[in-house]
């Protein structure tokens, strides 16, 4: 019998997960959103990335179609959680959101289930704590896309249990991902704890006219050798996802390091968020 889990939430991050476990892992996977549009939009990106894979001779058209079969797409939360073994919520970074959403799945949930989230900032434990078994959940922080990047961040709560863990851990091999394991509940656990800071001081560096955003990403690329100069990579994460990471860090951690740029402020209200907005720092072709 094939394996069955869900993912909650179609959208930048969801749809890829979704995506990696039905065509590396080979899982059935019910993508549960709230609106049949997101939904949509959700299957018409996985489409667009088996394509991608298709014309790269990565995967045969046939495997394409395959994938696509193993992905149902719902917007059921009952459907889509009362009978698989994980759930992976991928929903907004806004704590009430997850709290409604891991309120609602852990009454539908089997008692076995676990759960995971792929937070990238808020605590494990506080998330563990809307549902009634903390010790059965756990973070799964994927990196986007989640269809090309090879990393998982595996996060502990501090009620986790040494079995969660190790099934979180057998889960994203099986996705093909390698992992790292995050030993205590922290904001931004390991990569965006470093990396969320680097972004804000290049946007200060613009904000304070020592150069170029062109620049400064061409320092970055050639000097530390990323394949992304750090203002590309904030207009592709999107520059409101990173102001929100910067208040959760300002918040648990009470440190002015973390205080976002003001150019970073000016953006977000003026609905500057990057990529998936047309424009940021630099302007895009809406996909």
């Amino acid at each position: 019998m094939s394996r069955k889990i869900a993912v909650l939430g179609a959208g930048l991050m969801g749809h890829g997960i979704a995506q990696v476990a039905a065509q590396v892992a080979g899982y059935e996977v019910n993508l549960v959103d709230v609106e049949q549009k997101y939904l949509e939009k959700g299957m018409q990106a996985i489409k667009w990335s088996l394509d991608r894979f298709v014309s790269k001779g990565q995967i045969s058209r046939e495997d394409a179609e395959n994938v696509l079969k193993r992905i149902h797409p719902t917007t059921s939360y009952e459907d889509a959680c009362s009978d698989v073994e994980l759930v992976i919520e991928a929903v907004p970074e806004d704590v009430e959101i997850k709290k409604s959403v891991w309120k609602k799945v852990d009454e539908l949930a089997g008692k076995d289930t676990i759960f995971a989230s792929n937070t990238s900032s808020i605590s494990i434990t506080l998330l563990a704590s809307f549902t009634s078994r903390p010790e059965k959940f756990c973070g799964m922080h994927f990196f986007n896309p989640p269809q090309l990047m090879r990393l998982v961040e595996i996060i502990r709560g501090r009620l986790t249990s040494d079995e969660t863990l190790e099934y979180a851990k057998k889960i994203a091999s099986e996705m093909g991902k390698e992992y790292v394991t995050v030993n205590k509940d922290v904001a931004g656990f390991i990569v965006n704890r470093i990396l969320v800071p680097a972004l804000n001081e290049a946007v200060q560096l613009v904000y304070e006219g020592v150069a170029s955003p062109e620049d400064i990403d061409k320092a970055i690329k050639l000097g530390l050798n990323w394949p992304m100069g750090p203002i590309e990579l904030i207009d592709y994460v999107g520059i409101d996802t990173t102001l929100h990471v910067l208040e959760v860090f300002q918040h648990d951690f009470g440190d002015p390091r973390y205080r976002p740029s003001p150019l970073m402020l000016e953006m977000v209200r003026a609905g500057l968020y990057g990529r998936k907005s047309g424009r940021g720092f630099y302007k895009y072709d809406k996909r």
